[in-house]
C-alpha cells in the first residue's frame, strides 16, 4: 500500500523575520523528495516542524490525507537523522542494533570496517563512524517515511556512493525526504526536488530551474 505525506500552510516566524511562508511539499513511498536552500532558508526548521520538535504560527501535515497536530511520535511512521548525533555514545553498538531491531552483519554488508566494533561502545568510532552508523540506523529501520538532514556532508567522499546504494534500496519500502549542501548528490538520487527560497518551496523540474532561481549558477 503507498502512502503519502503532504505539508503545507506553515507559518514560521523568528521575531519579526519570517522564516516559512507558503510551503508545500509532498513526499511519497517509494519516492525520494529532496529539500533545497541556501544556510539560513529553512530546510532544518522544515524537518523539525513535520516531526513536532518545532512550533509554529501555522501549519498543515497530513499523512494519508488525515491531519496530523501533534508531529510524529510513532518510529513505525517516522524516523529522523538530525545533523547532531543522537544516540547515546555509551551504548554498545551490539544494542543499538538490538534496540533498532537490526541485523549488524547486514550492516556490515555495506561498511566491513565496522565488524570489529560489534561490542565496543559508540565512544569507540570516530564521528565519521558514528554518522555512517546513524544514517543506517535510520534508513534501515522499518517506519514508513524517514528524514535525513545533511548525511552526505559529515561523511568521508568514499563512503557516499555506498549511502546512496542504500537509499535507493530502501525508499522501495519507505518515503525519503532528505537535504543536503552536496546538492549534487540530492539532484543523482531524488524523484522530487523542492528549492526554499524566501521562505517559499518551489518545486523543481530539471537544473535549469535551479539556474533561474539562483541557487546554482
Amino acid at each position: 500500500m503507498k502512502h503519502s505525506l503532504e505539508v503545507d500552510s506553515i507559518i514560521l516566524e523568528f521575531g519579526n523575520k519570517r522564516v516559512l511562508q507558503d510551503v508545500f511539499l509532498k513526499n511519497e513511498t517509494g519516492k525520494i523528495t529532496g529539500i533545497l536552500g541556501r544556510n539560513g532558508t529553512g530546510k532544518t526548521c522544515l524537518m523539525n516542524i513535520i516531526y513536532g520538535e518545532l512550533e509554529t504560527n501555522n501549519k498543515s501535515i497530513r499523512l494519508d490525507g488525515k491531519a496530523i497536530f501533534d508531529g510524529f511520535r510513532s518510529p513505525e511512521i517516522l524516523r529522523y537523522l538530525p545533523q547532531f548525533n543522537f544516540i547515546p555514545r555509551d551504548l554498545k553498538i551490539k544494542r543499538i542494533f538490538n534496540d533498532f531491531n537490526l541485523n549488524f552483519s547486514e550492516f556490515t554488508e555495506y561498511f566491513p570496517d565496522f565488524e570489529k566494533y560489534y561490542n565496543f561502545k559508540l565512544k569507540s568510532l570516530s564521528s565519521g563512524k558514528n554518522r555512517i552508523l546513524e544514517i543506517y540506523l535510520i534508513l534501515a529501520s522499518k517506519t514508513r517515511f524517514c528524514m535525513l538532514d545533511e548525511p552526505f556532508s559529515q561523511v568521508m567522499p568514499v563512503h557516499i556512493d555506498t549511502i546512496k546504494s542504500i537509499i535507493n534500496i530502501e525508499k522501495k519500502n519507505k518515503g525519503i525526504i532528505i537535504t543536503d549542501h552536496l546538492y549534487e548528490h540530492i539532484i543523482d538520487i531524488c524523484d522530487d526536488i523542492y528549492v526554499i527560497l524566501n521562505g517559499k518551496t518551489y518545486l523543481i523540474k530539471d537544473r535549469n530551474d535551479l539556474i533561474k532561481l539562483g541557487y546554482i549558477n
